[in-house]
C-alpha cells in the first residue's frame, strides 16, 4: 500500500505525537525529520520545539544506524546548549555506536563531575548491561535507586534483572515498588503475577491475576493483557485445585473450596469466550490458537 503524501504539517504533527507518546519509531522518525530538514523553512516551522526535534531525530538516526545525520544534529545542539546535560547523553550514545568501552569510561568521567545527572547513570547502566556485566549492573543500578527512588523504569530494570538471574523473590520486591509508583498500571501488575507464579508463589500469583483484571479499564483496550490475567487464573485454580496446602513464601493465604471452584469456572468461560468463533479473529475468519486452547479447557 502506497505510503500518504507527506507534507511539512503532517511530517510536524507526527513527530510531535511521537514525542509526546515516547513512541520510538525510528525509521518512520528519520524519513520524516529528513523531510523536515529538507524544506526551506522546515527548521524555522518547529518553532520553540526545534531543540527537541533534533533531540529526537538524534536518537532515532543512531538506533538505525545513521550516525552522519546523528553527528549534525548533535553539532547543532552543541552550539545551543554547550553545557547542557541532555546533550551530554546523547553525545554517549553516539559513542555507544562506535564503542562500548570507550562510551563507559565517558558516563564515569561525566558522573564524576555531576553525580546528579541521571540519564547518564541510566546510560551508564543500559552500556554494562549489554557488556553482560550484570553484578556492577544491578550494584548501580540499586545505588541509583536509592538516589532516584521514583524513576519506575529503573524498578522494573531491576526486576528484569533479578529475574534473569533466577532471583524471584528479589525481581517481586523490585517489581512491588513499581507497583506503589505505578498503581492502577494492569500490566505491571500482571508481570508481578507472572514473576510470582514463576518463583512456585501460587497463591500470590492468584491474587495479582485477579488484581490485574480488576485493573483493566476497557475490555477491548485491555484485551491481551486481561487474556493472559484470565490464562493466569486458570493455571492458579487448577494447581491449586491439585494441590490445596501450596506453601507461599509470601504467606499469603490460598482461594478455597467453592470459591476456588467458581473462580476455575469463570476464568475457562471467559477463555472460551475469547478463543470462541464469534471472537474478534483475523482476516481468514481463524482465532489463532483456538483449537489448541479450547483443548487445553477440556472443550
Amino acid at each position: 500500500m502506497a505510503q500518504p503524501t507527506l507534507t511539512l504539517s503532517s511530517a510536524l504533527s507526527d513527530l510531535s505525537t511521537a514525542r509526546v507518546r515516547a513512541h520510538r519509531d525510528s525509521n518512520e522518525i528519520v524519513r520524516k525529520g529528513l523531510f523536515v530538514l529538507e524544506q526551506k523553512n522546515g527548521l524555522k516551522a518547529l518553532g520553540g520545539d526545534i531543540w527537541d526535534f533534533l533531540e529526537q531525530l538524534t536518537i532515532a538516526a543512531l538506533d538505525i544506524g545513521q550516525v552522519e545525520l546523528a553527528d549534525d544534529c548533535i553539532a547543532r545542539l552543541e552550539v545551543q546548549f554547550p553545557k547542557s546535560p541532555r546533550v551530554d547523553v546523547l553525545r554517549g550514545m553516539r559513542i555507544e555506536a562506535k564503542d562500548l568501552g570507550l562510551a563507559l569510561e565517558y558516563y564515569e568521567h561525566t558522573l564524576e563531575n555531576d553525580e546528579t545527572n541521571a540519564a547518564i547513570w541510566k546510560r551508564l547502566i543500559a552500556v554494562l548491561r549489554q557488556q553482560n556485566k550484570t553484578e556492577r549492573c544491578v550494584k548501580e543500578l540499586v545505588t541509583f535507586l536509592d538516589t532516584f527512588y521514583s524513576d519506575l523504569e529503573g524498578w522494573l530494570e531491576l526486576a528484569d534483572l533479578y529475574a534473569s538471574l533466577n532471583l524471584y523473590t528479589r525481581s517481586l520486591q523490585a517489581l512491588s515498588h513499581a507497583l506503589l509508583l505505578a498503581p492502577q498500571n494492569p500490566f505491571h501488575a500482571l508481570r508481578f503475577a507472572e514473576t510470582a507464579y514463576t518463583a512456585n508463589d501460587i497463591p500470590l500469583a492468584l491474587c495479582y491475576y485477579l488484581r490485574t483484571i480488576e485493573l483493566i479499564d476497557s475490555e477491548e483496550d485491555g484485551k491481551e493483557t486481561g487474556r493472559r490475567a484470565w490464562f493466569g487464573v486458570k493455571l492458579c485454580t487448577s494447581h491449586l485445585s491439585r494441590t490445596p496446602n501450596l506453601p507461599s513464601e509470601s504467606n499469603t493465604p490460598p482461594v478455597q473450596g467453592k470459591n476456588l471452584s467458581a473462580l476455575e469456572v469463570l476464568a475457562t468461560e471467559r477463555l472460551s469466550s475469547a478463543y470462541s468463533s464469534t471472537a474478534n479473529t483475523k482476516q481468514d475468519g481463524k482465532v489463532p490458537g483456538r483449537k489448541e486452547v479450547l483443548k487445553w479447557l477440556g472443550q
